[in-house]
């Protein structure tokens, strides 16, 4: 594979939109997230500037782009001090799926709304008893019929699950039985939000953040054929259409969060003078820093190759990527931060810099949407060939 670099109009992307996000900056996120609303100007300017959808098909009002253009985005945005993380689950996530397998109306529906971002879509995959196990996912549907336009019931439960208030719908995943194993598989169902029977119950976190996290609770949802997406039968392959996406805008997620804390370390070790010379002339200091520094700019080629695998077709070789650059960023982003807060010391600490609120959210990088221990598993089993240990 010829390797990945950048291209003038992905340069041209990342200026355009750093200007963007600094027009807003760390002030104005951390603001909204403390009066406990949403960065609904920034929402609608970027959607003005075409960048909600810009991973969209232009057939239904997107950017023609992909994921790499979308990672660029959402990065930029994070390294200006205001990450808008309904990036990763409306249009990379949802998005990408309904535009790979929804049926046409499904994509006249939801896809014009995702890209001009009037319509926001969460993702409900995790369950409070299946943890990183996808294959223990206990929300099923099931036909209240036998004809191919019955309804869908749909019953379970979901767990941190980002954005649900605000969204006008949530991708569910959940799982049908075939009909020719008996074994459950997994499926895809659009819910939209004031349904009969879908309910939501917010989880009071630590974590500054406008976003909030929700339990849902599906009593069974009752659900039109229609709200299908994709072929019944086609399972793991459409979910993780959805699942790749989503570690690489986290990588790209973290990525602007570590390159937000390592700028306000370096501006404050080059001006910060306590003896002679400022702090950042000391090796103390400076190695560290510079550590960081090659940390992020190693875990963002990582992200660039993922995007460019996926985005050209290669899910395989895009899930192995994917995973890498996920763990790659998470790591380095959570070692910028605490280098970050060191160098400032106790004003680490003070909101006025605003970096201690980021030590509990450079912890997200790591958990979700997949543990660091989960990857590590895949790439020995995956990568490598090692025997499983379950």
């Amino acid at each position: 594979m010829s390797p990945v670099i950048e291209t003038e109009e992905h340069r041209d992307l990342r200026a355009a939109v750093a200007a963007l996000g600094g027009r807003y900056g760390r002030e104005y996120f951390a603001a909204v997230a403390r009066d406990n609303k949403q960065t609904d100007e920034l929402w609608t300017e970027a959607a003005k500037l075409g960048y909600l959808g810009v991973n969209l098909p232009t057939a239904y009002g997107g950017g023609g782009g992909g994921i790499a253009e979308l990672s660029i985005v959402l990065e930029e945005l994070g390294a200006a001090g205001c990450p808008l993380l309904m990036l990763v689950v409306s249009p990379a996530i949802c998005g990408t799926v309904i535009a790979r397998f929804g049926t046409e109306a499904q994509k006249r529906h939801w896809l014009p709304g995702l890209s001009d971002g009037t319509l926001k879509m969460a993702f409900g995959i995790t369950e409070p008893d299946a943890g990183s196990n996808s294959h223990r996912i206990t929300t099923t549907a099931r036909r209240d019929g036998t004809d191919e336009n019955a309804d869908w019931l749909l019953t379970g439960r979901k767990v941190f699950i980002s954005g649900v208030d605000i969204a006008d719908a949530t991708l569910i995943v959940g799982r049908t039985e075939d009909s020719r194993t008996g074994r459950l598989k997994p499926c895809l169902f659009i819910v939209p939000r004031d349904t009969p029977g879908f309910s939501r119950h917010p989880i009071e976190m630590e974590l500054a953040a406008p976003e909030k996290q929700f339990e849902l609770t599906l009593d069974d949802v009752r659900l039109p054929a229609d709200t299908l997406v994709g072929d019944e039968d086609a399972g793991l392959l459409q979910l993780f259409a959805g699942l790749n996406p989503e570690r690489i805008m986290t990588a790209a997620f973290a990525l602007g969060m570590g390159r937000h804390a390592l700028t306000k370390a370096v501006e404050y070790a080059r001006t910060r003078t306590v003896w002679k010379d400022p702090i950042g002339a000391h090796q103390a200091i400076a190695h560290p820093l510079a550590q960081a520094h090659i940390e992020l700019e190693l875990a963002r080629l990582m992200t660039q190759k993922a995007a460019h695998l996926y985005d050209a077709g290669d899910d395989l070789g895009a899930g192995e990527a994917a995973n890498m650059a996920k763990y790659a960023a998470a790591e380095a982003a959570a070692n910028a931060v605490d280098q970050a807060v060191h160098t400032l010391g106790g004003n680490g600490l003070t909101r006025e810099y605003g970096l201690a609120s980021m030590i509990t959210a450079s912890r997200v990088a790591r958990i979700a949407p997949v543990s660091r221990e989960m990857i590590l598993n895949f790439v020995s089993h995956q990568s490598l060939g090692l025997p499983k240990s379950y």
